[in-house]
């Protein structure tokens, strides 16, 4: 389970993170990996943020899982597994880092052995700067 403060819950933090996030897709999720000192081109809209609340403000996890996983049980299985895994991978994140776990329609096919593979590949390939990288995966 994901502590509260580690969620992203509002719907400008994930357009946020989805925007100025770097990006990579492996199997069955595509992570925005955003972390905390990237610029944002909409600066001027919102108030500055001190650098130092960022930093300290521990990363942050936000999950979209859109109808093309499944039906509502299929998407709610998809979701509480990416969770499981991200709570695993959250304390090796830097601080103030926003990361949004999309899941793809191959997601619902997955185990969680699977799913946790891709998310770490995902996220290593996101903070990397590698995007743009292809691998296949069975």
């Amino acid at each position: 389970m994901l502590p509260a403060d580690a969620r992203i819950r509002r719907s400008q933090d994930f357009g946020s993170a989805l925007k100025r996030g770097r990006r990579a897709a492996r199997g069955g999720v595509v992570v925005h990996w955003a972390p905390a000192n990237a610029p944002t081109e909409d600066t001027a809209a919102q108030p500055p943020t001190p650098p130092a609340a960022d930093a300290n403000r521990t990363a942050r996890a936000g999950f979209v899982v859109s109808k093309a996983v499944g039906n509502a049980v299929a998407r709610n299985k998809v979701k509480r597994r990416l969770r499981h895994a991200v709570a695993a991978e959250l304390p090796h994140w830097p601080a103030g880092t926003d990361v949004v776990v999309r899941a793809t329609p191959r997601a619902a096919e997955r185990d969680f052995a699977q799913l946790q593979r891709d998310l770490a590949e995902a996220v290593q390939a996101a903070r990397a700067g590698r995007a743009r990288e292809r691998r296949s995966t069975p």
